[in-house]
């Protein structure tokens, strides 16, 4: 064992030990979804674009490296990457997206665009993730996909080029599916118009319209002329830092007595922040400060502290704005004294994890009742002692499932191992040192 967080020679393995207090502004990286849409709209465009603050992780990497492999011209200058202009063409070899479904979703509404054949595929995880949501639309569109469980999965076979623009109402209220049907409608003729149940992430109108794009965006969609294309023109663009990945160290601030943190720079996107909301319902201390809006995205310091918290309800509309901070946010329920209810949040069980069962053993693990649903979680916190600690916790392969478990461990009464935490590398490398810098007293 090595350093206060324990490192294991096996770094597939740490082990977390409870925290006085935690103090500083932690490294966040880059915004993921806006760092994947920076990727591909700047590949599509005139000019050279130069990205600040870009993810460093796994799943933008894999972005890159299909983008490279389809013949965008992309470089690096410092910690700076370099965009150019490039006329995509048909790759050498299948498209590896590695463990990133947004990768593959947008990716695939991309290339049902392109005149020429290419296979996506990624790890034994995102084969197994459903794809239908997508492939139904651009089959509409004209592009011909195939792929493994009876077309609905990973790989991917398509063949693109043709595409007409559809109407096509959503079941759910997904960016994904939005973004993807965006990408293949800028290759496409006629109009485009996707409707959604509930306004899901807006990145991608917002990159777009930066960047000429005309869009009518509505209450309950977006639609589009199809066939534009974005022109950034010569220009740096700004990636604000990922409020998903500033979302562990907000409920460890808010969770651990004492503690006070300042998250810099964080994208504050009205389609993001349900976890703001939910961290207010919780009766978490929580100031935003130099608040200000750089390329049509939002961003603030958000300054968090610890407080007495309360129980609270998740659901609705709300969901599509917080989705992918449910299992940290069980954590801070798990520490408000009461009932907290966690509801409409089925996808999670079609993440790199069953997010739902998984969190819910998290939980179990550290002594706290938690009921699962098939939408959800009833978890009944305990706020008057420590989380149980000794715990052996294997994240499953999944990031934030890893992530959720450390802020838990910062308030168990002893270590906790966890396992699989190379999953973490996806979004948030360096996490753990990061975690470990904070640690005060």
């Amino acid at each position: 064992m090595s350093g206060r967080l324990g490192v294991s020679a096996d770094e597939a393995v740490r082990v977390v030990a409870p925290a006085r207090s935690l103090r500083g502004s932690p490294a966040l990286p880059g915004d993921k979804s806006l760092s994947h849409r920076s990727l591909m709209f700047s590949a599509l465009s005139a000019g050279t674009q130069r990205i600040h603050g870009l993810s460093g992780g796994g799943d933008v990497v894999a972005t890159e490296g299909v983008l490279r492999a389809l013949g965008a011209d992309i470089r690096r200058d410092g910690e700076v990457l370099v965009v150019g202009p490039a006329e995509l063409r048909e790759a050498a070899d299948v498209l590896d997206c590695g463990n990133s479904g947004t990768s593959m979703r947008l990716l695939a509404g991309l290339l049902a665009g392109q005149p020429f054949f290419s296979v996506l595929t990624g790890d034994s995880s995102l084969r197994r993730r459903p794809m239908a949501r997508i492939l139904e639309p651009l089959r509409r569109m004209g592009a011909q996909v195939d792929g493994a469980g009876q077309g609905t999965r990973a790989p991917l076979a398509l063949r693109g080029g043709g595409l007409v623009g559809i109407e096509h109402r959503s079941p759910v209220a997904s960016a994904q599916v939005k973004s993807c049907l965006l990408l293949a409608g800028l290759f496409a003729e006629g109009e485009l118009l996707v409707r959604e149940p509930h306004r899901s992430r807006d990145h991608s109108e917002r990159m777009l319209a930066a960047g000429g794009v005309e869009l009518d965006v509505r209450e309950d969609g977006v639609a589009m002329v199809c066939g534009q294309r974005p022109d950034f023109g010569d220009v740096d663009l700004g990636v604000p830092a990922d409020i998903s990945a500033a979302a562990f160290f907000a409920v460890a601030a808010a969770i651990v007595p004492g503690a006070e943190l300042r998250l810099l720079q964080v994208g504050t996107n009205p389609t993001r922040t349900g976890l703001l909301d939910a961290l207010d319902a919780a009766g978490v201390a929580l100031e935003a400060e130099d608040e200000r809006v750089e390329a049509g995205e939002p961003r603030a310091d958000l300054v968090v502290r610890g407080a007495a918290l309360r129980p609270f309800e998740l659901g609705g509309a709300v969901i599509p704005r917080l989705i992918d901070e449910v299992p940290v946010l069980a954590v801070l329920a798990a520490r408000a004294e009461g009932v907290t209810t966690i509801r409409d949040a089925a996808d999670l069980r079609a993440k790199e994890s069953d997010r739902v069962a998984t969190t819910a053993t998290m939980l179990r693990a550290f002594g706290i009742a938690v009921d699962e649903r098939p939408d959800g979680l009833v978890i009944y916190g305990q706020g008057d002692r420590p989380l149980r600690g000794g715990a052996v916790i294997d994240a499953c392969g999944d990031h934030r499932i890893a992530m959720a478990a450390a802020i838990a461990a910062l308030v168990a009464d002893g270590p906790t191992t966890l396992r699989g935490v190379d999953a973490v590398d996806t979004s948030f490398p360096g996490f753990f040192t990061t975690l470990d810098e904070l640690r005060h007293g």
